[in-house]
């Protein structure tokens, strides 16, 4: 409530309880009713349990992340060819990419002009690509089987994201994590393309998630992007 500089009085009325009601929560401790919690927790666009992390039970908690489950496919070559460019485009606050090379973008000129236009329009692009001297890189690639040609990837990449620098929009870092999983994020959803030892990315599995109020699946991969992102080294503009 300090943060977003909301009184005792603004919230009761967005949630339709007694502004006592409100006082009552914050300094007798007490917690809401179900109901209650996620009206104040959509009002601030927070999850329900970064206000409350103990109030929902294991079942709660359970039953929401399922429901961030929107799609599932076997294979990143199985997705529907739109899926990306729909993604993207419905972006309105934020876009995140977490990879090594992404070759199948970097060379998709109607995808980059996508986040061109949407960094124009004022949407954050955040791209995380390997850092090519990453020795985690270059064990990605013998656990492929291609070897050296991940490290010729991944500097392919680099040169073909960086005319989207042109935007102070757009950032470009080089991480040097082991990649567990690659993180294609749109706002509140986001495609997680799994990672498997000895097999392609675009062999492996996808989940499109969408971030819900109590549900854990989706912000343990944002949180993750972000301990990425902190790590990474700033890619030059010039």
């Amino acid at each position: 409530m300090l943060e977003q500089r909301v009184t005792p009085a603004k919230l009761a009325e967005a949630v339709d309880v007694d502004p006592k009601t409100i006082e009552r929560w914050i300094i007798g401790g007490r917690v809401p009713y179900r109901r209650h919690r996620f009206n104040v927790a959509a009002f601030f666009g927070v999850d329900e349990s970064y206000i409350w992390p103990d109030a929902l039970d294991r079942d709660e908690i359970v039953a929401a992340s399922e429901s961030e489950i929107i799609a599932v496919y076997p294979h990143r070559w199985a997705m529907p060819r739109d899926t990306w460019g729909h993604l993207f485009g419905q972006a309105s606050d934020e876009i995140g990419i977490l990879m090594y090379a992404g070759i199948f973008m970097a060379e998709d000129a109607g995808l980059k002009h996508l986040l061109a236009d949407k960094a124009t329009s004022g949407v954050r692009v955040r791209i995380l690509l390997g850092d090519p001297e990453s020795p985690y890189v270059a064990e990605r690639g013998h656990a492929e089987g291609i070897d050296d040609a991940i490290v010729a990837k991944v500097r392919s990449a680099i040169v073909l994201f960086k005319p989207l620098l042109a935007s102070e929009n757009v950032e470009i870092r080089l991480h040097g994590t082991i990649l567990y999983n690659s993180i294609y994020r749109a706002d509140e959803q986001l495609l997680v393309n799994t990672h498997i030892y000895g097999l392609a990315a675009s062999n492996a599995p996808v989940f499109h998630l969408r971030k819900i109020p109590g549900g854990d699946m989706a912000s343990s991969y944002l949180e993750s992007f972000e301990r990425v992102w902190d790590s990474a080294t700033p890619c030059e503009r010039t």
